[in-house]
Order: structure tokens, then C-alpha cells, then sequence
């Protein structure tokens, strides 16, 4: 049975995740919600306005000790350490999540994509190794899992443009911004270069669409019930860079994100995968 709170952060973190994690079954649902649960409250620490930093450091240095075999008494991070033991985690991973969600706090430029690219290996490609560790993969999942966190988040810095402009954070390189001749991702300029901004929007949809693609190539690695609710995840992922890439001022506008009804929608779709029997 999952715990009230790990189901809680979960569920209050990301409705794309959670609506297409459902889909697991019992017992790996259960390891993943743990996952999904320490990663998001990492994550909500550095992204409160204003930013919970103490409150991160504390939950570093408990996990760092629960890790040494003192429980935290934190459902949350004893659950993730249970799960790093249990399933062979390397230690690496998750010493380098936390040191991006620590680069968040600070701030930083990024200069070229390869900058951008050192802060999502934290941030992003190992939640993927997680997930493939978690599920059993063989080690030549490792690539496709890791540009799939990759291609995921780069599609959340996109969407987010507007959120993370307001807390003087900004994901894309600058070498870009020169690219297109925009010195920043305010609305003001964007609307007043709406051709630049348009350009640039373009290009980081196509980043993403190009890492997705590649990642996509790794679901042959995911057996049948595993596949329903990651394919479900990176179609809904493929769904919000469409609708910005049709507008993309859209993102000054909202929080571009699938319904429940289109995620149990395409997990519905995702069931019935051309050339794989419901029995493997």
C-alpha cells in the first residue's frame, strides 16, 4: 500500500506523472510514487518563491544520513533510500541530483547547450536511470532513458518560460539568444521581437523533438504494462510542444499541460501498441 503523503506529493506535483504512473502495476507503482516523491520535494524547495533553502540543506543532510543507516523519520526520504539499497542505485545519481537542484538556488548562465546540458544530467537524466533501474531494464536502456528525462525537462523549460523569467532563471543558452538577436525571454520582448522570439522558440522545440525522438527508440527495452504509462507520458510531453509550437506566445498566456481526460485518453491508445501482445 502507498503511504498517504508519498500518494500526496505525487499526485499535487505533476498530473502528467501521476495519471500515466497509475498505470504501473502494484508493485512497481508503489517504488515508483517513492521515486517521484523525494525527487518532487527537492525540486518544490527550490522553486518556492521565496526559495525554501534551508529547508533543502535540512533534507540533503537527513538523506545523507538516513543513507548511512540513520532513518530520518521522514517517510519521504527513508522510502528513497530503502529504494536506492533495494534496486542498486548508484549513489552518483542522486548525489548529482541534488547538486543541480542546488545549482537553482544560486542561479546560473548557461552558455551553450552543452552548459545546459551538465545541469540536466542531474536534474533530468538520472531521474531516468532511476526509472530504468527501478523497472529492471537492462543496461542498454541507459541512453534512451536518460534523453528521455533529458527531452522531458527541456520540454518543462520551454513551457515554463514565463514562470521561470519571474524567478530570473532562464534554461536556454545564451549563444541563442544571440542567434536570434533577444537579449532575454520577458514578454515585453518577445512581443516586441515577435519574429526573433518565434525563431527561438522554434529551435528549442526542435531540440527537444530531436532528444525525444532518439529516447523513443529505447521503448523496445520496456516490457508490455511498463510501456502504457511511459509512452503515455512522452506522447502528452509530445502534445504540449505542439500546442506552444502552434503559438508560442501561448506561453505568457498559460501553463500549457494535458487534461486528465487527454492523458487517460492516450494511456487508453498507449494500451494498444502495434506488433506487442497484452501476454508479454
Amino acid at each position: 500500500m502507498i503511504d498517504d503523503r508519498l500518494y500526496s506529493v505525487f499526485k499535487q506535483g505533476s498530473k502528467t506523472y501521476f495519471y500515466s504512473s497509475i498505470f504501473f502495476p502494484k508493485e512497481v507503482k508503489k517504488d515508483v510514487f517513492a521515486l517521484y516523491a523525494f525527487v518532487r520535494t527537492a525540486d518544490d524547495y527550490v522553486d518556492a518563491i521565496p526559495q525554501q533553502s534551508q529547508e533543502f540543506y535540512q533534507f540533503r543532510k537527513d538523506f545523507l544520513e538516513a543513507r548511512q543507516g540513520n532513518p530520518s523519520g521522514n517517510i519521504i526520504i527513508d522510502s528513497f533510500v530503502e529504494l536506492e539499497k533495494r534496486k542498486g542505485f548508484e549513489k552518483s545519481w542522486a548525489d548529482s541530483f541534488l547538486a543541480s537542484m542546488e545549482m537553482d538556488l544560486t542561479g546560473k548562465d548557461y552558455c551553450t547547450i552543452e552548459d545546459v546540458e551538465e545541469y540536466m544530467y542531474g536534474s533530468a537524466e538520472v531521474i531516468g536511470l532511476f526509472m530504468a533501474k527501478t523497472l529492471g531494464l537492462p543496461p542498454a536502456s541507459y541512453p534512451s532513458a536518460r534523453m528521455l528525462g533529458k527531452a522531458m525537462q527541456y520540454a518543462n523549460f520551454i513551457r515554463d518560460i514565463d514562470e521561470d523569467w519571474g524567478m530570473k532563471r532562464t534554461y536556454f543558452p545564451s549563444l541563442d539568444f544571440r542567434e536570434f538577436g533577444i537579449s532575454s525571454l520577458s514578454q515585453d520582448e518577445a512581443l516586441g521581437s515577435p519574429e526573433q522570439f518565434s525563431a527561438f522558440m522554434r529551435k528549442q522545440i526542435s531540440r527537444f523533438t530531436a532528444w525525444q525522438a532518439h529516447a523513443e527508440k529505447g521503448f523496445s527495452f520496456i516490457p508490455y504494462r511498463y510501456r502504457i504509462p511511459i509512452k503515455t507520458a512522452s506522447e502528452m510531453y509530445k502534445w504540449t510542444a505542439k500546442q506552444i509550437e502552434r503559438d508560442p506566445f501561448i506561453v505568457y498566456k498559460k501553463k500549457v499541460k494535458p487534461g486528465v481526460a487527454r492523458i487517460l485518453f492516450s494511456a487508453g491508445k498507449s494500451a494498444v501498441l502495434p506488433g506487442v501482445s497484452s501476454k508479454c
